[in-house]
């Protein structure tokens, strides 16, 4: 689970109420449920003209992918990567057959499969780069719905705000109920503005930086497969890989795990 994100969003909250308490203010007046139903009712329904219910469905469950980790390690992956080489190289090709139920990567997995089936490496790298691309334009369109959201909320939010002064404008001449009135009018804005900036444009970025993970992930097991099926030396496979990983993760250090061949993660 992805605790430093659910604690950015709850330690936000929480310094908004703070702040809100500590200049006097009463703690209810940020509470409007009417203006709750307007921006989010609001929000979802723009939402849905734009994309249709069951994309917008789809990308409230991959939403979920912010707060639990469920990537596989890469080091993991180039780990099974190259144990499956060395088998190759020990057993033949065809060997990996026996090791196809044991892998847990499904893109690995699948492109085993093709190398098995296919001894043609450049066909397989045309298929498994098509697949990576479909994926990706097809997961791309999750982001896309929270930066719509992130756009429709604080517009949603100025119209609730804009309902609030119509409704007070009938007690113009009563300063009083019109200041408070006021107030919880532009609660909705403060309700769009939020939604906006803490839930949905973070929610989309972070499903953006998946994607970026998940795509590098896919694209070191395609530059694996392909090298096995070409029958290269699994050294060299592994600082291609290696080498793959750094080039596109400056950031990061990696260490394949250096046991014996064959006490890898496929057994």
């Amino acid at each position: 689970m992805n605790f430093s994100a659910i604690i950015a969003i709850i330690a936000a909250v929480f310094l908004i109420l703070v702040s809100h308490r500590a200049d006097g203010a009463s703690m209810v007046s940020l509470f409007q449920p009417s203006a709750v139903m307007i921006v989010l009712g609001g929000t979802f329904c723009a939402a849905i003209v734009n994309f249709n219910p069951s994309t917008l469905m789809n990308a409230i469950k991959a939403s979920m992918d912010v707060f639990f980790d469920k990537h596989p390690s890469h080091i993991k992956v180039v780990d099974e990567i190259i144990y499956l080489a060395h088998q190759a190289r020990l057993k033949g090709l065809f060997s990996l057959n026996n090791l196809i139920d044991n892998i847990q990567d499904p893109f690995l997995k699948r492109g085993v499969q093709l190398s098995i089936d296919f001894n043609n490496p450049q066909m397989i790298y045309d298929i498994l780069k098509a697949e990576i691309s479909y994926d990706e334009e097809e997961e791309l369109i999750n982001s896309r719905v929270f930066e719509a959201l992130g756009g429709y909320a604080p517009t949603f939010g100025i119209v609730g705000a804009v309902f609030g002064l119509i409704q007070i404008m009938g007690y113009i001449q009563q300063p009083d109920i019109l200041a408070q009135g006021i107030a919880v009018a532009f609660v909705s804005t403060l309700y769009g503005v939020g939604f906006a900036n803490l839930i949905f444009l973070p929610i989309a970025g972070k499903l953006k930086m998946n994607l970026r993970e998940k795509i590098l992930l896919k694209e070191v097991v395609l530059q694996g497969i392909v090298s096995i099926q070409m029958e290269e030396s699994p050294m060299v496979i592994e600082e291609k890989l290696l080498a793959y990983l750094k080039y596109h993760n400056r950031n990061h250090t990696y260490e394949t795990n250096k046991k014996v061949p064959g006490t890898f993660g496929i057994r």
